[in-house]
């Protein structure tokens, strides 16, 4: 083999180092990364968007939730039915026909604006109707539920006391079905502090008016910023626990409360 020229030799080992960093192996440049950040106004409007939402289902659930358990209607089985649907419906489909309900040409949205100047859609307003339409049954069952399992003989009591119907629900019914009630009332706040197709649907992605928290991670995937997504989840992983536990809590407190009966001595 001729031996190359000396000057050759020279030209390849002067351009080594730039010939190293033009075909540096691809494992090892590393993705600079993104700052770590939580997106405080997403999960900011989130909490306010569920703590609305799980009043409004005090106010709207609570009358429901009593008829369910006690009227003796043969159609009641019907509004139980349409109460219940969000638990199977896939959200996407909630949120078409709500939008389409809600809208400026839909009977409900062309009646809101006309009577209040409002827009219900990519409006907080219609992420609350939408909340609380999707997080109804969460809130309604476990109010029935409780209600229906009171003991009739105090209702019968009650009535023969001459109290009224609104008297014996807001002095017996109610604080027998305490437990039930507060766990109506966390569920329908964890269920919107979650809810991630319904409101896409009818708020969108409108930064500080309606991007939740759920929306928020999504787009932090969709950025490829997987810490910031991971740190945004991790908050909201906290949060959830946090009210879990505090509702698991008085559950066990309200049970505790009530005095237990003693056993006949043998």
């Amino acid at each position: 083999m001729p031996a190359l020229p000396a000057s050759l030799i020279i030209a390849l080992r002067a351009s080594e180092p730039l010939r190293q960093r033009l075909v540096r192996p691809l494992s090892r440049a590393r993705p600079a990364r993104l700052p770590l950040s939580v997106d405080v106004p997403a999960l900011l409007l989130s909490l306010k968007l569920s703590a609305a939402t799980a009043a409004v289902l005090v106010a709207l659930g609570l009358p429901l939730a009593a008829w369910l358990a006690f009227s003796p209607a043969r159609w009641k089985p019907l509004v139980e039915a349409v109460v219940a649907l969000p638990i199977v419906l896939p959200p996407t489909v909630l949120g078409f026909y709500l939008l389409l309900l809600l809208g400026p040409h839909g009977p409900v949205g062309r009646a809101v604006q006309s009577l209040f100047g409002v827009r219900l859609p990519f409006t907080f307003e219609g992420l609350l109707v939408a909340s609380v339409l999707y997080s109804l049954p969460f809130a309604v069952q476990p109010f029935a539920a409780s209600f229906a399992a009171v003991d009739r003989s105090l209702l019968e009591a009650a009535a023969s006391l001459g109290a009224s119907r609104l008297g014996t629900f807001r002095r017996v019914v109610l604080p027998l079905s305490r437990a039930g009630v507060v766990t109506g009332v966390v569920l329908s706040f964890a269920h919107t502090l979650g809810e991630f197709g319904v409101v896409l649907m009818i708020g969108g992605n409108i930064p500080g008016e309606t991007r939740t928290v759920s929306i928020a991670i999504y787009d932090h995937v969709q950025a490829l910023d997987y810490d910031s997504a991971g740190a945004t989840s991790l908050v909201l992983l906290a949060v959830s626990f946090a009210v879990l536990a505090v509702t698991y809590a008085l559950q066990r407190r309200t049970v505790s409360a009530w005095p237990q009966s003693s056993k006949p001595s043998s």
